[in-house]
């Protein structure tokens, strides 16, 4: 099995905590991993991490074999969809206008009406992005994120604040990507039920790396539920 991406010891210290203590897990070719865990678990800060946003931690993180303190050239490959896109809502771009934004290659102008077809959005196209629903902005974000064929797609909490009905067809265009393009998803949710029925592995952070490996073994063992529904619930009240 082809290891796309590899962490070891990750450890993120600031001055009165720590972010992530000791994190290893390595992601294969295809696998589509869930990564759950309470909120302030360090989900965002891994993936800030692994996304040379951060780059003050300790230990080592390997994208298809090399070290990204090394080389950046990694970051071409990899498609990426934020929890809440950013922009102004008077920004005057159309769909089409943010699909674009990535392109590397004009001669791919024609790939923008492919991918816009296969997420529901092609009809958008010429809307302004203010005129959309939370629902089309998040598919167009991943749109924009397949524009230069990512080997893998990483995206932070993709459906907050997202009606039911966008929900399950934005899961269905994941299953989609990772099984038909083989494209490995790594997909960080609350939503314990949506990464039990997508994702074939699941990371259990909260700090600490609390399970690592196939979902099944996760979700049909009650006490290992238990512990991390108990872990998220403590975490809870101690934000409130």
């Amino acid at each position: 099995m082809l290891s796309l991406v590899e962490i070891s010891h990750l450890t993120v210290k600031y001055p009165d905590v720590k972010a992530l203590d000791d994190i290893n897990f390595t992601v294969n070719s295809g696998d589509f991993l869930g990564i759950i865990g309470p909120n302030g678990a360090g989900k965002s800060t891994l993936f800030d991490c692994m996304l040379n946003l951060n780059t003050k931690y300790d230990g080592e993180i390997k994208f298809f074999g090399e070290n990204i303190r090394k080389s950046k050239n990694y970051l071409n490959s990899i498609g990426y969809v934020p929890q809440k896109p950013i922009f102004e809502k008077n920004f005057p771009a159309t769909v089409t206008d943010v699909v674009r934004m990535d392109l590397r290659k004009d001669s791919e102008e024609s790939k923008i009406d492919e991918i816009l077809q296969q997420l529901w959005i092609h009809e958008l196209r010429n809307r302004r992005i203010g005129e959309l629903s939370g629902g089309q902005l998040q598919r167009v974000f991943i749109a924009k994120a397949l524009m230069n064929n990512p080997k893998i797609l990483i995206l932070d909490e993709p459906v907050t604040g997202i009606d039911q009905q966008s929900i399950e067809l934005f899961y269905s265009i994941l299953r989609e990507l990772n099984s038909k393009q083989k494209i490995t998803i790594i997909w960080s949710s609350h939503d314990l039920d949506a990464v039990n029925r997508l994702a074939n592995h699941v990371a259990c952070l909260n700090r600490t790396l609390f399970f690592h490996g196939q979902s099944e073994k996760f979700f049909s063992d009650d006490d290992l539920v238990k512990q991390y529904s108990e872990a998220s619930m403590q975490e809870h009240m101690h934000h409130h």
